[in-house]
């Protein structure tokens, strides 16, 4: 199979080198980017890889792969979809982390053709871990590929791209909105006075901050979620004794919780 990564990324790589390591899996990689330099170091990693050379984000006109994978950021997925489906020959994928819309598009530019999205949920250096996959039209030539994916050690489950997109409002913006939301707030104070759950808050906030600003803003853009977490808190910050005890309880059964009664403080 001739796969051409599109996203010299890190999440670009991760796809690279799991697909370069299957056994069942002949694979000729090469990648492109609007960044030449990534793309060659990204080349670089692999025997016989190639760097794909771009002319207005998109490679010469008689150039096409069996598969076109999409590793790019999110407000650039769809235009790429757009771009390259007449370089696809047999299927796309697209790893950008949305899927409604990449979905939407790959439909209206690759019919006919294998098509598929892919979320890793976790960072590249993390992995293995869940894949959220929605296999829109899978075959012959997308399915070792997510077979290569299983085999290591990844979970695929398949989902639809609305349930995704709406789970990724919670599971991704929400929660960096609100990690981030209190590493902004907190002052700094001696290890010591951490709690266990000051102490998980500051490991969070590590684990945020230590990824690219850009991809956590096109997350936000792309999902929302930070102002439901800021009219949240300022329901707290209103709140009087029995409407934050009130809170506190709503707040208790949605994580599955049960609150000490007052007998047993």
């Amino acid at each position: 199979m001739t796969l051409c990564i599109v996203g010299a990324g890190a999440m670009g790589r991760w796809l690279a080198a799991t697909v370069d390591a299957a056994p069942a899996l002949d694979t000729d990689l090469a990648f492109a980017d609007t960044d030449a330099d990534a793309a060659a170091d990204a080349a670089a990693a692999f025997a016989d890889a190639e760097t794909v050379p771009l002319d207005g984000g998109t490679p010469a006109a008689d150039r096409s792969f069996e598969t076109v994978c999409l590793a790019v950021p999110i407000p650039a997925v769809e235009a790429a979809v757009a771009n390259w489906a007449p370089h696809a020959e047999s299927a796309m994928l697209d790893l950008s982390g949305v899927m409604v819309g990449p979905v939407d598009a790959m439909r209206e530019h690759l019919p006919g053709r294998e098509r598929a999205s892919l979320h890793p949920l976790f960072a590249p250096q993390r992995a293995p871990g869940n894949v959220a996959l929605v296999a829109d039209s899978v075959g012959t030539t997308l399915s070792p590929l997510l077979d290569a994916l299983r085999e290591a050690g990844n979970d695929l489950f398949e989902t639809t791209p609305e349930e995704h997109d709406d789970a990724m409002t919670t599971v991704q913006a929400k929660s960096h909105a609100a990690v981030l939301a209190w590493a902004l707030a907190g002052d700094d104070v001696r290890e010591e006075f951490h709690t266990p759950v000051s102490a998980g808050l500051s490991d969070l906030a590590g684990t945020v901050t230590e990824g690219e600003a850009r991809v956590y803003a096109d997350v936000q853009e792309a999902f929302g979620g930070a102002d439901a977490v800021a009219e949240a808190a300022r329901e707290l910050a209103d709140a009087d004794h029995e409407a934050f005890a009130a809170l506190y309880e709503r707040a208790a059964e949605r994580a599955g919780s049960t609150p000490t009664t007052e007998g047993e403080r």
